[in-house]
């Protein structure tokens, strides 16, 4: 999915200094962004904001629906680039036609993950398909390391499995949890699963206690290690703990998607969809999209690619993650 504002924010991130664990959950609220249009769809985005921008290489986290296409339109995102990340398309109900620049044409489904990587350059296109009347789902970029910045283009597909938990269900999309295993790549250590916990449950997932985790909200009134978080909300943990704690006190079936990974420590400059190391990487993949180059084309969709925002009158300078909330 596109960072489709017309004013995208500069955001730089990581490098932050090691510190050690901080007990509790940062609670983090998210902003509604539309994705353009007179009927416009909007997302509720939780991640990168000034509180965290990223948890591991989580970077980016939209949280949309469910959305009455009907009245909205639904999803219709024009071919446009990535750099130096990878998108992780996940589905609660709904359907979205994928179409990018290495030739991949898939179709986003409830339970399925679709991995793009976009690392020296990949264009795309998203669209809802006819067939859909609600659309629901998160969208979620990672953030690649300075070594693999530059990966090729790539595209995985993966259907997980159900897990059953003590008092729930988990389907690990990326990395390990609760004995099972993604067969997705990625460049660094990941977690991501999507957890249902039955109402009045608690689950209790052993974790590694190198990774921070964020535990985002769909649906339900959820504790995250005693922290009430409601839906929407997205619980940040530091790392040192080996064991989450999650307690469903709704009465229906509470929705989350757990992120993971170890501390992101280098620096990263973020604007519209780009992700790079100075203001100049950033200028130069602007550049390189609005020439036609390096990103390929998108067939099959039937319209003009998304144009690229003009960039701030200022250069995009360095700002460290905040790395306590009481500061």
């Amino acid at each position: 999915m596109s960072n489709t504002e017309t004013r995208p924010a500069e955001l730089v991130c990581g490098a932050e200094a090691a510190e050690p664990p901080r007990p509790g959950v940062e609670v983090l609220t998210a902003r509604s962004v539309p994705l353009g249009g007179p009927r416009a769809m909007t997302v509720r985005r939780t991640l990168p904001q000034r509180a965290r921008t990223l948890i591991g290489a989580w970077c980016f986290a939209d949280h949309y629906g469910p959305d009455d296409v009907t009245q909205t339109g639904g999803m219709d995102v024009a071919p446009h680039p990535h750099t130096g990340l990878q998108t992780v398309s996940w589905l609660f109900t709904g359907e979205i036609e994928h179409r990018d620049s290495l030739g991949s044409h898939a179709f986003v489904r409830p339970g399925e993950l679709n991995l793009m990587t976009g690392g020296h350059g990949i264009s795309h296109s998203e669209v809802s398909t006819p067939r859909t009347t609600l659309l629901h789902g998160v969208q979620l970029w990672v953030a690649l390391p300075e070594r693999h910045r530059d990966a090729a283009r790539d595209f995985q597909h993966h259907v997980p499995a159900p897990v059953a938990l003590d008092g729930g269900e988990a389907r690990v999309f990326l990395g390990t949890l609760a004995g099972a295993t993604s067969p997705v790549r990625t460049f660094t250590p990941l977690l991501g699963a999507e957890l249902s916990v039955a109402p009045g449950a608690t689950v209790v997932l052993d974790v590694d206690a190198a990774f921070e985790h964020g535990v985002l909200v769909d649906a339900g009134d959820v504790r995250l290690d005693g922290t009430l978080l409601r839906p929407t909300e997205l619980g940040y943990a530091a790392p040192g703990r080996t064991t989450l704690t999650l307690t469903n006190e709704a009465p229906g079936a509470a929705r989350l998607i757990l992120l993971g990974g170890p501390p992101f420590r280098e620096e990263i400059v973020m604007w519209w969809n780009f992700i790079g190391r100075s203001h100049e990487d950033i200028v130069r993949a602007r550049e390189d999209w609005e020439n036609g180059s390096r990103f390929g084309t998108v067939h099959g969709y039937d319209g003009p690619p998304l144009p690229a925002p003009t960039l701030p009158s200022v250069p995009l300078k360095p700002r460290r993650n905040r790395t306590d909330l009481g500061r």
